[in-house]
């Protein structure tokens, strides 16, 4: 990495529109498996930060105004730190089982950004960039796994992402 790229975070949000209440039966293994997902981010190598309330989750924190949409939103070491960790493991079982617990929506429900070192990023940042997103497509402002731009660059780059799991946009 390049004193460049250090100097930058790779921030992701991801946001999922709910079929049933947390607390329903429908979810259970979803809500079940909330605090060993995130303790599996905690300890991935690159893993730097993730949105959460005093409960350990961001489940009740609210974005875009709607009660039925939930938050994911961290920050990482880059793009390959990130995709390592979603697609092993745990996290790659749960993504697999998306469909059981969210709606299937047409717009963007995730981007990716570049931070300064150290920044935290606020869900109304958040919002900003998946607005941006859904106007604009992928630009350095806002991109995505499958069209990702680097720290600086003006050029998209095609990174390597499994089949069946890649992220809406």
């Amino acid at each position: 990495m390049t004193d460049s790229a250090a100097a930058f975070e790779l921030a992701q949000v991801n946001i999922s529109r709910l079929k049933a209440p947390l607390d329903s039966p429908q979810l259970k293994d979803f809500v079940d498996n909330l605090d060993p997902v995130n303790a599996d981010a905690d300890t991935a190598d690159g893993f730097v930060w993730r949105l959460q309330s005093e409960d350990g989750d961001a489940t009740d924190i609210e974005v875009f105004g709607d009660a039925w949409l939930i938050i994911n939103m961290s920050v990482w070491r880059d793009a390959d730190a990130l995709t390592a960790y979603m697609y092993q493991g745990r996290h790659r079982e749960m993504l697999a089982r998306r469909r059981e617990w969210f709606e299937r929506v047409q717009e963007a429900m995730t981007t990716l950004w570049w931070v300064p070192a150290g920044h935290r990023p606020t869900v109304a940042e958040a919002e900003a960039r998946l607005l941006h997103l859904r106007t604009h497509g992928p630009t350095p402002y806002a991109f995505t796994l499958r069209v990702s731009f680097p720290p600086g660059a003006g050029e998209p780059v095609a990174l390597d992402v499994p089949d069946g799991l890649g992220c809406p946009a």
